[in-house]
């Protein structure tokens, strides 16, 4: 991977956009390589795993720079601020700052569908890149590349976007009722591009249902349904992940 090849850029630039030259590059390969690229039989080989915990590194990472930063905001102001950076657009946007889409191994079908700019894609890969630093240099070379990669995100005074499952568990508690319970109703498509649909309960209300790319895409949108047929505050309206089954 020192080189570029197939069209790829050198990975080098790669490595200078993240701040960080891995001393092991096979991490960086993987980190890099989704599951159409090598078929379902290797997936290890593929950036799922890193996927996974890149995902918890990055948690703990934009937890502990936020309880830094806002030194007097409350838990509550602190959890939205945590959901509105985790979600999986905001680290897509990282790894476009990044220019990760050139440097991806896909398969020939993810390619022609334009996945080297798809978000569920890019934000997958960010989480990987960020395991692969991790594994590759320790926690602090992480912690790092996630303050470069979302510091001034993170500086934003502006408000979060509503995540639309916070804001349906909120009208829930309001009034009294249990947690929203949310249900798998069915999945279809190929392993590396799935799709899901997602029920989401309320008792003492009708369901809804959406699909989506990931649960968490299929669960919000359940949630946005849910709210803007109880009438959603605007905000929520203007958010869009998932569509309505």
């Amino acid at each position: 991977m020192s080189g570029a090849r197939g069209g790829r850029p050198p990975i080098g630039d790669l490595e200078a956009s993240l701040g960080h030259v891995f001393a092991d590059k096979s991490w960086l390969k993987r980190a890099l390589t989704h599951v159409s690229a090598l078929g379902a039989g290797k997936r290890g080989q593929t950036y799922e795993r890193l996927e996974f915990l890149g995902d918890r590194v990055l948690g703990l990472a934009l937890a502990e720079l936020l309880f830094a930063r806002f030194p007097q905001a409350e838990e509550g102001e602190m959890s939205r601020r945590f959901a509105e950076l985790a979600r999986k657009e905001t680290c897509a946007e990282a790894a476009r700052a990044w220019n990760v889409g050139p440097h991806l191994h896909l398969g020939p079908s993810e390619m022609r569908s334009g996945g080297r700019d798809k978000t569920a894609i890019l934000g997958d890969a960010c989480e990987a890149l960020i395991a692969a630093v991790f594994l590759d240099a320790g926690y602090g070379a992480a912690q790092d590349l996630v303050a470069r990669g979302f510091g001034g995100r993170i500086a934003d005074p502006g408000p979060p976007h509503v995540d639309p499952k916070s804001e349906l568990q909120e009208w829930a508690q309001a009034r009294g009722l249990p947690v929203p319970d949310y249900r798998e109703t069915a999945r279809s498509g190929p392993d590396h591009k799935p799709e899901f649909i997602i029920r989401v309960e309320v008792r003492g209300y009708q369901s809804c249902e959406a699909r989506g790319a990931s649960k968490r895409s299929a669960e919000q949108g359940a949630a946005r349904a849910f709210m803007e047929r109880e009438g959603a505050p605007a905000a929520l309206r203007e958010t869009g992940n998932g569509a309505a089954a």
